[in-house]
C-alpha cells in the first residue's frame, strides 16, 4: 500500500513563506511525476506546480515566479515553497503521485495525499 503523508501547512501573513512536504511511503520502485494541487472552498482542485523524475517543471500562472517544486526522488519525496503568499493562496494543498509502480502494480497507479491547510491572513 503507497500513502502520502504531507506537512508543513499553517496559518501565515500575506507576504511570508511556508515549506509543504510529501513523502510517498510503501514497496515503490519509481514515481513518474509528484505535483502540488489545492482546493479552495466553493473553487475546483487545481494544479499548482508539478515535476516530472527528470526534472521538468510546470506551474499554474498564479504562482509562477512565488513557488518552488522540488523533489527528492531517493526519498521520493516532493516540496513545495511558496513565498510572498497571498490571501488567495488559502486552500488545501494536496499532494499527488503519478503513475506510482510497486511489486503489485508494475504499471502504476496514482495516489493523493490527505491535504495540508494553508491559510494567509493577516
Amino acid at each position: 500500500q503507497v500513502q502520502l503523508v504531507e506537512s508543513g501547512g499553517g496559518l501565515v501573513q500575506p507576504g511570508g513563506s511556508l515549506r509543504l512536504s510529501c513523502a510517498a511511503s510503501g514497496s515503490i520502485f519509481s514515481i513518474a511525476a509528484m505535483a502540488w494541487y489545492r482546493q479552495a472552498p466553493g473553487k475546483q482542485r487545481e494544479l499548482v506546480a508539478i515535476m516530472a523524475r527528470g526534472g521538468s517543471t510546470n506551474y499554474a500562472d498564479a504562482v509562477k515566479g512565488r513557488f518552488a517544486i522540488s523533489r527528492d526522488n531517493a526519498k521520493n519525496t516532493v516540496y513545495l515553497q511558496m513565498n510572498s503568499l497571498k490571501p488567495e493562496d488559502t486552500a488545501v494543498y494536496l499532494c499527488y503521485a503519478d503513475r506510482v509502480t510497486t511489486p503489485w502494480s508494475p504499471r502504476g497507479n496514482n495516489y493523493w495525499g490527505q491535504g495540508t491547510q494553508v491559510t494567509v491572513s493577516s
